[in-house]
């Protein structure tokens, strides 16, 4: 029997209420549609200048997992040039981020094309904020049902720490979260990333090669599949296999991010590359997609997105 969204929450002890169930997404299309018509001139404004000093094209999209855990694309203003060496390879994001594109970082202004996210469905205004294909791939099993619902905006983890976070303290406002969905609960939510935003509360600044330094140590990794094999949760083997599933699945039509047990246990990653390795020459062949890989600007997610 197909399972339904409302037997998941179910599962999952979630309540599956008439706001979140109705009222939350009629609010969401609501008020997008009023401020993608307020926000018109400034946001034809930003167009134009991240066209000027960051050049074409002015949005950046990137794959997400959404709800359901179906992949979606994410909209930013984009933040980086496209400057190449003389190799043609794109040179390291310090050098090609631009100081029109820390400003759009500093003040979350490259967020607001995600406007067009939430009045398609992709996203909600509140809700945990989507990550990337690669991470949500290594969450844990019983952190990762809980990703169901529409990404946010803004979240728990917006007002709250920011990118001083923990992934287990990320893990555990947006689980709890997912247990409190009310409106009452987003007003604050809501008003609370404001706050937050104009007094940069969990922002990193760090300027200096060492100011860099002391940030890392006491933030987290804002990328979990790089956490997780730092601490040695998995190895290289899984690493890999994370990122080569996460390339296929972004390539991807209406792709959907599946649980694989062999990325959590060493022992069944074993005997997947075991298997692997007995199969024709050629099976991988079989794997691939037409899609044309596209081109990410790379960290475009700054850390204060936790």
């Amino acid at each position: 029997m197909k399972k339904t969204k409302n037997n998941a929450y179910k599962e999952l002890n979630l309540t599956y209420s008439f706001y979140s169930r109705f009222l939350k997404r009629f609010f969401d299309f609501l008020l997008s549609f009023l401020m993608l018509i307020i926000l018109s001139p400034i946001l034809l404004i930003l167009s134009l200048l991240t066209l000027i000093f960051n050049g074409a094209p002015v949005f950046y999209k990137q794959a997400r997992p959404g709800k359901n855990h179906k992949v979606f694309h994410i909209y930013k203003f984009r933040s980086m040039n496209n400057k190449k060496d003389k190799d043609g390879n794109l040179l390291p994001d310090a050098e090609r981020i631009t100081k029109f594109g820390k400003f759009l970082r500093k003040s979350s202004l490259d967020e607001l094309p995600q406007l067009f996210n939430i009045l398609k469905g992709d996203m909600s205004f509140i809700g945990p904020r989507p990550r990337l294909v690669k991470d949500m791939l290594f969450y844990p099993e019983d952190v990762y049902p809980y990703y169901i619902g529409r990404p946010g905006l803004t979240g728990p983890t917006q007002t709250t720490g920011r990118n001083q976070n923990t992934w287990e303290q990320v893990f555990e406002k947006d689980i709890e979260y997912m247990h409190h969905v009310t409106f009452w609960n987003d007003i604050k939510i809501f008003f609370k990333t404001f706050t937050s935003v104009f007094t940069s509360t969990g922002q990193s600044h760090a300027e200096t090669e060492e100011d860099k330094k002391k940030e890392q140590v006491k933030e987290q990794e804002y990328y979990y599949a790089d956490y997780v094999l730092r601490i040695e949760k998995i190895n290289k083997d899984q690493y890999d296999r994370g990122m080569e599933l996460s390339k296929q699945i972004t390539s991807t039509k209406k792709a959907k991010v599946e649980f694989y047990p062999e990325l959590h246990d060493a022992e069944l990653m074993k005997k997947f590359l075991e298997n692997q390795n007995t199969e024709p020459a050629n099976a991988e062949a079989e794997t691939e997609t037409s899609a044309e890989p596209e081109v990410a600007e790379a960290n475009a997610d700054k850390p204060e997105e936790n």
